[in-house]
């Protein structure tokens, strides 16, 4: 058992296992269900991301109407060829802000960590998809490997955007997504826990402040920025490149920059953007009135 990313990549390098199958093991010692049945249940999680992705790049609208389409323009843009970042990370920004989009528009998708983060996990995974071409057991794994880092953030942190920001969301989730392409890309657990660093201390500080109190406005698209952030992390882990402060010390700042920020700037949508006069504009027009006099 591992409380800590220094012990989940510790156990890693003794045993010479990857971050993955540290994880499966230790689902089977925890659950006492069999490997097979823990591998199947993941798969079903893929399937169900798979096809949200799928659903979000064909178009989808939210009720309120605030967000949708934007994952089709951007593959319309990149098939146009003349974009200025990679196409790669594009691929991804778009496949993240597809699932998020089916998200608000009330679909069916896989919490990875949370609803409003499930993006970034995906995006990523389902771009290097075709970069990478790996098996089907290689991008169960991939959810393995995020979730192995998830648990940590999760037991020594938070993932909820009520109790430390949309840092503890779309950051962890990023960061999740970092450590996951880095295994699949054949870097080594070390690796992949500093890619990790890397992407969650560039998004300390990330408030969170839905407009009308939904979980579209700014959420999908801080799903795309999050799954470019994780891409160049991951890149920047495979160079060599290595975070100043310990993965664990960056989770656990992140605790205690969520625990000082005040409440308005945690999903009580009071605060940031959902407090400008176009957020509360936007909040009457789906709401009332009403929703400016809880203010």
């Amino acid at each position: 058992m591992f409380k800590n990313v220094a012990e989940l990549v510790q156990m890693a390098e003794e045993q010479s296992k990857l971050i993955s199958e540290i994880m499966i093991e230790q689902e089977i010692a925890v659950s006492g269900r069999t490997r097979d049945s823990i591998m199947q249940q993941m798969d079903k999680n893929l399937i169900v991301m798979e096809a949200a992705l799928e659903r979000g790049l064909n178009g989808v609208t939210s009720h309120s109407g605030l967000t949708g389409g934007d994952a089709v323009l951007l593959q319309k843009y990149i098939e146009k060829g003349n974009f200025l970042s990679g196409e790669l990370i594009l691929d991804a920004v778009s496949k993240a802000m597809a699932t998020n989009e089916v998200n608000a528009a009330m679909g069916t998708i896989c919490a990875t960590p949370t609803a409003g983060s499930a993006g970034v996990v995906p995006g990523t995974l389902f771009a290097i998809k075709n970069k990478l071409n790996p098996t089907r057991e290689q991008m169960i794994r991939y959810l393995f490997t995020s979730g192995a880092f998830g648990y940590v953030v999760a037991n020594n942190a938070s993932i909820s955007g009520a109790a430390g920001g949309c840092q503890a969301e779309i950051g962890s989730a990023s960061g999740m997504a970092a450590a996951a392409i880095v295994e699949m890309a054949g870097g080594t657990p070390a690796q992949s826990a500093e890619a990790m660093a890397i992407t969650l201390k560039n998004m300390l500080g990330l408030v969170c402040d839905p407009v009308a109190g939904l979980v579209e406005v700014p959420c999908v698209k801080r799903n795309a920025m999050g799954a470019s952030n994780a891409m160049i992390a991951a890149d920047m882990a495979l160079a060599g490149i290595k975070s100043r402060i310990p993965c664990d010390e960056v989770i656990e700042a992140m605790y205690r920059i969520g625990q000082q920020m005040p409440s308005t700037l945690r999903e009580t949508g009071e605060g940031g953007l959902a407090a400008t006069p176009t957020g509360r504009k936007l909040a009457e027009k789906i709401f009332g009135s009403a929703a400016l006099r809880r203010e």
